[in-house]
């Protein structure tokens, strides 16, 4: 019970990537009042190192599957199947309150509260990256979306413009907030700065634009460097979070030209270590940075360049954003971010039982 003594929280989640920090980080802060935390994750399996962080936490039991998430292509009968697999789970664990992180299995009937946490929509993102709306082969993710977070008994987003996108894209919410996303400063520092510019993301993902500072490179005169998993003359492979830790140390500036972020762990991160940020020039970023970076139009790549290479020659500018983003990024701190979580899970316990008395 959430008012008396351990509760129990079963979350989905996948190790693709920010949903996986997010999880574990909220699971170890809120460790100390005795929640208990059942993580069922779907899609590529948790590498090694991501399943050792999971399992030595006391107050976490980890769940593995392969069904495919709702958002990768053809994944419904998977999505079926986790439906199953997930009402099975919950029989078993009996959770206080399930938190999706994802949208699609909250319309099936728990019988506990649902949160809904929207970390990213595909409806938002083509709308974003394409400049369009999503082909009719994504109708029955529409459906599926929107059936979800009108079956929620709440539906929480790391940032104002995300929930606004969530709801013009899948209409009117029955309860919603924003809890912005946070990380343990203590996790990163500020090195000996280089003259180096870093990122990090999937290639793959066009939201990050990292074609667009591959084109930037040639024209600037630091290297730049960027942490992802796949074939690029900027990628350094696929890096853990220490070494992606230890490369945001070294780094002067950190540069995501996204197109798409609701909210951008990876910026939080390098602001916690002492970096300059340029960033891509969208709502969201704007919201969380506004006066602590420098913005770019996305699709500009010459400017991109231009920026950056302003910053690399200008060392009094480069550390007055420094500072400003590393001021702006101790406002979201894991325990700010765990407190908010829980008390959002007190109240809407709470709720649901009220209404169990009620009726």
């Amino acid at each position: 019970m959430f008012d008396s003594g351990p509760s129990k929280v079963l979350m989905t989640a996948d190790a693709v990537g920010g949903v996986w920090t997010y999880a574990l980080d909220l699971a170890r802060s809120l460790a100390p009042q005795d929640v208990q935390f059942m993580i069922a994750t779907m899609g590529p399996r948790p590498t090694p190192s991501q399943r050792r962080a999971a399992t030595r936490m006391p107050n976490v039991s980890l769940i593995e599957s392969d069904f495919r998430l709702e958002w990768m292509q053809d994944p419904w009968r998977d999505v079926d199947q986790a439906s199953k697999w997930l009402s099975a789970l919950a029989t078993d664990f009996r959770p206080d309150l399930v938190h999706l992180n994802g949208y699609s299995h909250a319309a099936l009937n728990w019988d506990a509260p649902v949160l809904v946490a929207a970390h990213s929509c595909v409806v938002s993102w083509w709308r974003a990256v394409k400049n369009e709306a999503p082909p009719n082969e994504w109708d029955e993710y529409r459906r599926r979306v929107r059936a979800g977070v009108r079956a929620a008994d709440f539906v929480v987003a790391p940032s104002r413009a995300m929930l606004v996108s969530v709801v013009e894209n899948h209409g009117p919410l029955p309860r919603s907030g924003v809890i912005p996303n946070g990380r343990d400063p203590r996790d990163f520092h500020a090195a000996a700065k280089e003259p180096l510019i870093f990122s990090a993301g999937r290639f793959w993902d066009e939201a990050k634009n990292f074609s667009a500072l591959e084109e930037a490179a040639a024209s600037v005169d630091s290297p730049l460097r960027v942490a992802g998993s796949e074939d690029s003359v900027v990628s350094l492979g696929r890096l853990t979070s220490e070494e992606i830790s230890a490369w945001l140390s070294r780094a002067a500036i950190f540069c995501l030209p996204a197109r798409y972020e609701p909210f951008g762990l990876s910026v939080l991160e390098a602001a916690l270590s002492g970096c300059a940020l340029v960033l891509g020039d969208i709502a969201s970023l704007r919201e969380v940075w506004d006066e602590a970076a420098l913005f770019v139009d996305p699709d500009d790549p010459p400017a991109l360049a231009a920026a950056l290479q302003q910053l690399i020659r200008d060392q009094v500018q480069r550390e007055k954003l420094a500072r400003r983003a590393g001021e702006r990024a101790r406002e979201f701190s894991l325990d700010r971010m765990a407190d908010r979580y829980l008390s959002l899970y007190r109240a809407i316990v709470r709720q649901a039982r009220s209404v169990e008395h009620a009726a």
